[in-house]
């Protein structure tokens, strides 16, 4: 008899930690959907924080910091008036991202064909995965990666928009003018990256390189 008494109080005291963190969770779920956006992403939110730290109000508005991940552990201050928590949470997030279909080179240009699209738990892939094939496709691949790996951006470079030595158009604007002419280019670049220019004069200017190849130079 005791002991039928003793479960029943254990039982009740988890339903009420479970009534408790229900909403709580409900919330937090509501506020990371608003974050991350409607992407097709399925969000989980586990509570790792024990009960008795939790915000002492119903309705706690929640923060991040600006620079906070979209997923993964994280803390959230929830703040109750003047009074404030810190949340520690694990964000679990379910959605696409890219693989490799076949084997990519080292040195190769990725195509649509080299990837595939599959859906899994995003939380727990490498920072910097490629969500969308367009992340990626005519990037040059920076090692071998195998068939089903997740294909990172820190495998890949951007194709060079200018090589080292090519014949280059600079165009210099200010308040109301432009002036272009051609130079030698004498480093590689990609889209927006700085390059060196060498001018017929000899003089060495620095500008970006634009969708064009050109190179800009604001004065």
């Amino acid at each position: 008899m005791i002991k039928l008494k003793a479960l029943g109080i254990i039982a009740l005291s988890v339903l009420s930690v479970q009534a408790w963190a229900s909403p709580l969770t409900a919330q937090l779920t509501q506020f990371f959907k608003a974050r991350n956006g409607q992407n097709g992403e399925l969000i989980q939110v586990v509570v790792k924080t024990p009960q008795m730290q939790w915000p002492p109000c119903d309705n706690p508005q929640f923060s991040l910091p600006g620079n906070a991940r979209l997923w993964g552990m994280m803390s959230v201050a929830a703040n109750c008036d003047q009074k404030r928590r810190y949340i520690q949470v694990q964000v679990q997030v379910t959605g696409e991202y890219v693989v490799a279909a076949q084997q990519i080179s080292r040195g190769a240009t990725v195509t649509p064909r080299d990837l595939n699209i599959v859906k899994g738990r995003l939380d727990t892939l490498p920072a910097r995965t490629a969500m969308t094939p367009d992340d990626i496709v005519d990037a040059v691949a920076l090692r071998d990666i195998m068939p089903g790996q997740p294909v990172n951006r820190m495998m890949v470079r951007q194709p060079w928009r200018v090589k080292a030595g090519q014949t280059v158009r600079v165009t210099a604007s200010g308040n109301g003018f432009a002036v272009s002419s051609e130079g030698r280019a004498m480093n590689n670049a990609t889209l927006a990256q700085p390059v060196r220019v060498r001018m017929p004069s000899g003089q060495i200017v620095s500008g970006k390189v634009n969708a064009d190849g050109k190179i800009l130079i604001s004065l």
